[in-house]
């Protein structure tokens, strides 16, 4: 008998979900491992918006201590200086941070348990729950520092750098281990990179805007001394070239017999574009009204992940490999 099985043989099924989840981390599959992966891509995305409804809020300082969110309490408690609602939300930020970082650490063990065991998972999975942990110190600066706009840029973009090793994981556990095999001409792939490059620059012209702008996360904080109206040009321009860099892939893809699944990726992160465009433009002449605001900086995550995805797309690494069975879990013993 071959003593490899296949990946439905590998894990026996259980109607029981709370079995099923044990054993996607336990006894997991390269498929229950990257859906893991996809929670974290999720998890990290959506903490972005979570940390854009405390700035516009101005929940910033709701819990104006750290790692306790008042000076004698972990939790929100009634005080005079910071409204409940305030506290709450800067708090309901807080906890988030532990639910993304429980997903990394349950990422990192599905990679330990994975058989056969690809080293290169288990630092892309290592990678989670460690960066998770240094954004928790950032935001403990950020806090410290009565939310200085450096920091707080610095905060923000944490989360696209995590979002690398999140994304990196998601594609990896679905994918072999073979030396990556170009499927486009490396003047497209070099394209590829460009177009990441440019959507990274974009996120930090974004984080200077949003620090030059009203939305501070607190009344009393300090901004950035630039003029919005310059700041906000840089900031559309570097997204132009963005745009023009993605039209000019899409073009060659299609020109080139690009694989399906690039052009789908570059179409995907097109419309994010188009859409990111709109949202800015109607908030930038509707004088930033905060749920747009959200809106922008969850779309800047989600066309930065696209971008992620395109770069992926331009190689393959071969079909993932089956999966051995490993040990049964311990079961209790049935009685009559």
């Amino acid at each position: 008998m071959n003593a490899v099985a296949t990946r439905s043989e590998a894990v026996p099924t259980s109607r029981n979900p709370l079995a099923k989840a044990r054993d996607a981390v336990w006894r997991p599959t390269p498929g229950s491992l990257r859906l893991l992966a996809l929670l974290g891509v999720i998890g990290n995305a959506g903490i972005v918006a979570t940390g854009g409804a405390v700035r516009v809020t101005k929940s910033g300082l709701g819990c104006p201590t750290w790692p306790k969110c008042t000076g004698d309490s972990l939790v929100p408690t009634h005080s005079p200086e910071h409204p409940a609602l305030n506290m709450a939300i800067e708090f309901g930020n807080r906890m988030l941070t532990f639910a993304v970082l429980a997903i990394g650490i349950l990422v990192f063990v599905a990679a330990l348990r994975l058989r056969p065991r690809r080293k290169d998972l288990v630092w892309w999975a290592l990678a989670q729950p460690m960066s998770v942990v240094a954004q928790a110190v950032i935001g403990g600066i950020v806090v410290l520092t009565k939310l200085h706009p450096a920091s707080v840029g610095l905060h923000f973009l944490i989360s696209p750098a995590l979002l690398i090793f999140c994304v990196g994981l998601w594609v990896r556990a679905g994918e072999g281990d073979a030396p990556p095999r170009p499927l486009v001409a490396p003047a497209l792939r070099a394209l590829a990179w460009a177009l990441a490059a440019a959507c990274g620059l974009v996120l930090v012209a974004g984080t200077v805007v949003t620090g030059t702008g009203p939305h501070a996360g607190d009344a009393d904080s300090r901004r950035w001394g630039f003029n919005i109206e310059d700041v906000t040009r840089v900031h559309s321009v570097l997204a132009w070239i963005t745009v023009a860099l993605t039209v000019a892939m899409l073009a060659a893809a299609y020109r080139t017999g690009a694989p399906p699944a690039l052009r789908r990726r570059v179409a995907e992160l097109f419309a994010l574009e188009l859409a990111q465009g709109a949202i800015g433009y109607v908030q930038y002449f509707t004088g930033v009204p905060a749920p747009l605001v959200v809106l922008h900086m969850l779309g800047a995550v989600l066309m930065w992940i696209a971008a992620l995805r395109v770069i992926f797309a331009t190689r393959d690494r071969g079909p993932a490999p089956l999966t051995e069975p490993g040990p049964e879990p311990l079961r209790t013993p049935q009685h009559a």
